[in-house]
């Protein structure tokens, strides 16, 4: 993975969120705060497993209601950079419960879907507030995955907003 934006095959979202850089950074590293917001509307995060430090693994599971009935997913990875309150990324695979990684066609994704991405964040301290980019590399624009990282960062801007 590289660390580029200019990928076809990446999201790249900004949010800049009413609240301090160090808070911002603690949404995407605490465990608890990260199960509050991540995900599409109507999903739950029910277990997110964070090792954070370069080399820690993270293993999330997500269920959400959808017109087939209930779906769980799980992702697992590992932190690759961390450089605290201004930097992180990180692998994401799609696996089973017990963290074993599985084809992502398997899960019903497109023929070509990376077996793993990565997740680079980016924050910005502008004073009161906190500029934040996400790119999701193997993700494409335009994609369902961008739709749901939209919703997800939504929900983030809200939850920030709610807990500084």
């Amino acid at each position: 993975m590289t660390d580029s934006n200019n990928s076809p095959d990446s999201v790249v979202l900004e949010r800049t969120l009413n609240a301090p850089q160090a808070l911002v950074w603690e949404m995407w590293t605490s465990p608890e705060h990260f199960k509050a917001w991540y995900g599409p509307q109507g999903a739950t995060i029910p277990v997110a497993d964070m090792d954070v430090r370069v080399g820690g693994r993270r293993h999330v599971c997500m269920e959400m209601e959808t017109p087939g009935g209930p779906m769980t997913m799980w992702f697992v990875g590992e932190f690759r950079t961390l450089d605290p309150t201004d930097k992180l990324s990180y692998t994401e695979s799609m696996s089973d419960a017990d963290g074993n990684v599985i084809s992502p066609t398997s899960m019903g994704m497109p023929e070509g879907h990376p077996e793993t991405t990565e997740v680079i964040v980016t924050l910005e301290d502008l004073g009161d507030t906190t500029k934040m980019t996400m790119t999701h590399v193997g993700v494409p624009a335009g994609s369902p995955g961008e739709a749901g990282w939209n919703m997800a960062l939504d929900k983030l801007v809200a939850y920030v907003t709610s807990a500084s």
